[in-house]
């Protein structure tokens, strides 16, 4: 399997140069990345909880789909374990849609005869990110009023496995 690059490679926010269409020659990328978040809802949806719990990021940043699966996974796997699948119901508020790309150079003998350097840099789609701006909800869980700090303190494990800073917000459901 492929090594993935450096997160700071991807950081910064762009402008989404990566339509795909059903008509391949009005394509800007040729190929979509499939996307390896399993789950964007868990817990039980038709439930009717007191308190939601949100995680918000302190500023802008572009965040992989790898990332986001590791957190969902993290957080999930603790509000299951103490609260059971009907004690909760959490949610992935975004969606990876922004393509990255990376232009592959070749390095060792005879790589100067395969690559063809930054003459036509475009790049080949390697996965998907989501872009997140200051103060967007990324999780929520809600839960009953007893099991807040449960849900606080399985949103600080995903915040853990994101890049950037967040902050933990807590609302009564009316």
């Amino acid at each position: 399997m492929a090594k993935l690059r450096r997160w700071r490679a991807y950081r910064r926010l762009e402008r989404p140069y990566t339509r795909v269409s059903k008509y391949k020659k009005k394509s800007f990328i040729r190929m979509r990345p499939n996307i390896k978040i399993a789950k964007f809802e868990t817990g039980d949806p038709r439930k009717k909880f007191e308190w939601s719990v949100h995680l918000v990021p302190k500023k802008s940043i572009q965040i992989r789909q790898e990332a986001i699966e590791s957190a969902r996974q993290t957080s999930n796997r603790l509000l299951e374990k103490s609260l059971g699948k009907a004690g909760f119901y959490f949610k992935l508020r975004v969606f990876p849609y922004h393509i990255l790309r990376e232009n592959p150079l070749a390095a060792g003998a005879g790589a100067d005869r395969m690559s063809t350097g930054m003459q036509k840099s475009f790049g080949k789609p390697m996965g998907v990110a989501a872009q997140i701006t200051t103060g967007q909800e990324i999780f929520t869980v809600k839960v009953d009023k007893l099991n807040v700090g449960v849900a606080k303190a399985a949103l600080t494990r995903a915040a853990k496995k994101l890049p950037c800073s967040f902050s933990i917000k807590t609302a009564e459901n009316q």
